[in-house]
Formats: structure tokens, C-alpha cells, sequence
């Protein structure tokens, strides 16, 4: 029995598991290692401190950086600053769903899968789909899922994504295909948005799924009508990642006939909290209900007719039918799941669209302040919160320029881009005051 159960280790721990294997000593443990690739010498690290000191050193260091409540942000590409409603805390931190792990008992869940279940009927609302599941772990896991699931579902090999999709999530899905042996084709550019030339030339009867991204990664809106058009022409699935507060605004995907549609629920009472964790969501029409990924909740009644919550619809690897299980991921995004759930029964059905309409209109506004200090935009079509403006000389150097000022700037698209280093990606929320969006106007007209 271990005295110490709370600790990682102890010394008779160690001794213990040296004594098991039957070496001596750790040096001993390690002697196969040759010398020469050894460190030796004492390691280049501080001196240990006692615990007051330690928090004092911790604060010092985190008081140098800088974030989004002293800093104006109007970096977006993905992660998002916007209002949270203070509800969305005070549920997350209560003990039962803070601790909670997984609804595999529903006898003792039914809190935690009520608010799963919420949170998919919500994101069927938004989407205009028939079901969606309890999340998965952000949005470009999502995006990849929905594509691995029709080339399973369609027998084909071939997958068309645009290029205007987000870059990172594109190499998600180049990871992810390319140990399922399948094919990644992408659709070219145009102005911002999908080339509906370059789509039909390289569709085939080989496609699985065309995927694009509504609003796409430069802020435009895709036509997808005519993805649509092309895509249903020979059976293949149309997976769109959306933002689902566009949707407040923007018609909802499954009304232009998506068979998936995917994204980040990030916007939802998520802080942007360094990038991650997210919630992605995977919503899908009633014909594919059976080869989602990932848990489904349904609502059912017990045998005194009283309104309860399962898990249903499994085809799990770590449940039955293991050999046709729908996907390597076996969780979800559960905690963060129902802060979203939260958050879009705070806001409510017409707060949403008050919200997503600020977020277009402030959007707006500073593209008409920008273009009135000389700054061009790079594209002509609408979009919803983000676009991309044109500098005459590198965002790296006009970012630095404006952080000196107190601005967060936005994306550097050459970061993923190769000969877009002169363009800026800049997102504009419905938390960015007008004050803030004249500032960064005049900031940048100083930065050129």
C-alpha cells in the first residue's frame, strides 16, 4: 500500500520498479545509451524556489503578455472575441459537469446528455439539417470526419476541397487522407472564392464529397447554389464548415441541400483561451444518421412515460459492431459542448441575429473606414465579418506597428500564403467598439 497515494512518485516507488525489471539504479537502466549522446553537467535551469516566491515569478511572467481585454484584437481566421454571457461560467463550474467524464450511465446522467441533446437540436436549427451529434473535438477534426464518412459511404477515393477552406484545416484532412489512401484535389481560387470553373472541370465520377467553407477563410460567401448544382450531379456529398454565427444571418446550408455541415462552435462561449480547447460540431441529413461519428443523444421515455436521455444510434469502436464502427474518435467536446448550449439559450433566437448582424455591419464599417484612408480591399464579393485589405508593404512589419499601439492586428496571409505577404486578414466582431475601428484606421494609415 502506497503512503503517499497522491504523489507521482516517491523514492520506494522508484526503487520498486527498478527492483521489478532488475537493474540496480537509473544509470543502470540507461547504460545501453552511449556516452557521447549524454548531457552532462548540470542542466541550465533556475534554482528551485519556495512557493510565495514561486507565484511572484509565475505573476511576473504572465503579466507580460498581453491579451484580448487590454488589447483591441481584430485577429479572427478561426478564433473568435465575442460576448460571452456571464451564465455560461457559472454553469460550466458546478462540480457535476465540471468533473463529469462521459454519459455511459444515463441512469445517472441525464443532466449532462439533457444538455447534449440541447446542443444538437440548436446546432440543427442553425444548420438546417436534420440531426447533428454531441460534438467533436473542433472544427477541422469535424470537416476531416465528414469527408472520411462519405468516401466510406459513397465507395470512392476522391475528395475536391477549395482552397478557400482554412489552410490548417486543410492539412488536418491531408493527414487524415492520406492513411486511408485517399485522394485530396483542391479547387482553385477565384477573387476570393470557389473557382466553379476549376469544380466542374475536376469533378468525377470518382468523387466522394466537395467541400468549401461558408463564410470561406478570406470572409467571402460562397455560392452554394452552384456547388450544389455540381456537386449532386453524379452522388457525391456536399460538406460545407460554416461559422455557425453566420448563420444567424446567412441562409443556413441544409437549405441549399448540404448532406454535412461542419465547424467551430468557438463563437458560442468559447474564449479564444490561446486557441483550443474548441467544440466542433457535425450535423448531417436523416440518410446518413447511421454512419455519424462520434455519440448521438436521443430523447426517449422511461417505463413511467417520463421524458429521459441515451446514447443511441452507436456503431462506436469501443461499443458493438466493433468491425463497422463509423470513426477513430470515440469522445467529444462535452464541457465545452454545453457552454455553447449555453450560451445560444442566453443570447437566444433573436439576440443571435442582433449579434451576427453587429458582427456584419461593424465588419462593414471598417472596410468603408479603411477604404476612405486609400486601403484596397483584395476582393469584391460580400462577406460576413472578415476581409482581406491590401498593404504596400508587409503585414509582419505593419502588425509590430500596431501592437507599439495597443491593436492586436489581423492575419498575416503569408503565414500560409506564398506571395500574400502584403495582405491582411481582419476580423471585426460585434465587441469591437467604433472608437476601436476608427483607431485602427488611423493606426494603419501611420503603419504604411
Amino acid at each position: 500500500m502506497n503512503d503517499f497515494r497522491y504523489l507521482p512518485m516517491t523514492d520506494r516507488d522508484q526503487k520498486e520498479m527498478l527492483d521489478t525489471i532488475g537493474v540496480e539504479s537509473l544509470d543502470e537502466l540507461f547504460e545501453d545509451i552511449p556516452d557521447k549522446v549524454k548531457f552532462d553537467g548540470p542542466l541550465e535551469i533556475e534554482p528551485a524556489l519556495h512557493e510565495t516566491a514561486l507565484i511572484k515569478e509565475m505573476q511576473r511572467l504572465a503579466g507580460r503578455n498581453v491579451n484580448v481585454k487590454d488589447y483591441p484584437s481584430f485577429l479572427g481566421a478561426g478564433v473568435y472575441e465575442h460576448y460571452i454571457p456571464s451564465v455560461v461560467n457559472h454553469m460550466l463550474l458546478r462540480s457535476e459537469f465540471f468533473t463529469a467524464y462521459t454519459p455511459y450511465q444515463p441512469e445517472i446522467s441525464q443532466g449532462e446528455l439533457q444538455g447534449i441533446f440541447e446542443f444538437q437540436t440548436m446546432i440543427c436549427e442553425l444548420t438546417g439539417m436534420d440531426l447533428a451529434n454531441s460534438s467533436m473535438y473542433d472544427g477541422p477534426t469535424a470537416l476531416t470526419e465528414a469527408a472520411m464518412m462519405s468516401c466510406g459511404q459513397t465507395k470512392k477515393k476522391e475528395i475536391l476541397v477549395s482552397k478557400t477552406v482554412h489552410p490548417e484545416a486543410l492539412e488536418v484532412l491531408k493527414t487524415n487522407a492520406a492513411g486511408q489512401n485517399l485522394t485530396v484535389v483542391e479547387i482553385e481560387e477565384k477573387d476570393g472564392c470557389t473557382d466553379m470553373e476549376d469544380l466542374e472541370q475536376k469533378y468525377t465520377s470518382s468523387t466522394a464529397c466537395v467541400i468549401v467553407q461558408y463564410p470561406n477563410f478570406f470572409g467571402q460567401i460562397e455560392d452554394l447554389q452552384k456547388v450544389e448544382e455540381i456537386t449532386h450531379s453524379d452522388k457525391s456529398h456536399m460538406i460545407v464548415s460554416s461559422n455557425p454565427l453566420s448563420l444567424g444571418m446567412l441562409k443556413p446550408p441544409g437549405e441549399f441541400g448540404a448532406d454535412v455541415v461542419v465547424g467551430d462552435a468557438q463563437p458560442f462561449g468559447i474564449p479564444t483561451q490561446l486557441g483550443g480547447p474548441h467544440c466542433g460540431y457535425f450535423a448531417v441529413t436523416k440518410k446518413l444518421m447511421r454512419k455519424v461519428p462520434g455519440r448521438l443523444v436521443g430523447q426517449t421515455t422511461d417505463d413511467s412515460g417520463q421524458r429521459g436521455f441515451v446514447l443511441t444510434l452507436q456503431a462506436r469502436e469501443q461499443h458493438i459492431r466493433r468491425d463497422k464502427a463509423t470513426s477513430n474518435i470515440c469522445s467529444n467536446q462535452a464541457l465545452n459542448a454545453l457552454g455553447a448550449a449555453i450560451a445560444m439559450s442566453a443570447i437566444g433566437k433573436y439576440g443571435l441575429k442582433e449579434m451576427a448582424e453587429q458582427n456584419m455591419q461593424k465588419a462593414h464599417y471598417a472596410k468603408k473606414a479603411l477604404e476612405a484612408k486609400g486601403f484596397r480591399p483584395a476582393f469584391s464579393g460580400p462577406f460576413f465579418n472578415e476581409f482581406v485589405i491590401e498593404f504596400t508593404k508587409e503585414v509582419s512589419q505593419i502588425n509590430e506597428q500596431l501592437f507599439d499601439k495597443g491593436i492586436i492586428g489581423g492575419l498575416d496571409l503569408g503565414r500560409f500564403y506564398k506571395g500574400r505577404e502584403k495582405q491582411m486578414l481582419l476580423a471585426v466582431t460585434e465587441l469591437r467598439t467604433k472608437e476601436e475601428i476608427d483607431a485602427l484606421a488611423s493606426a494603419l494609415e501611420g503603419a504604411e
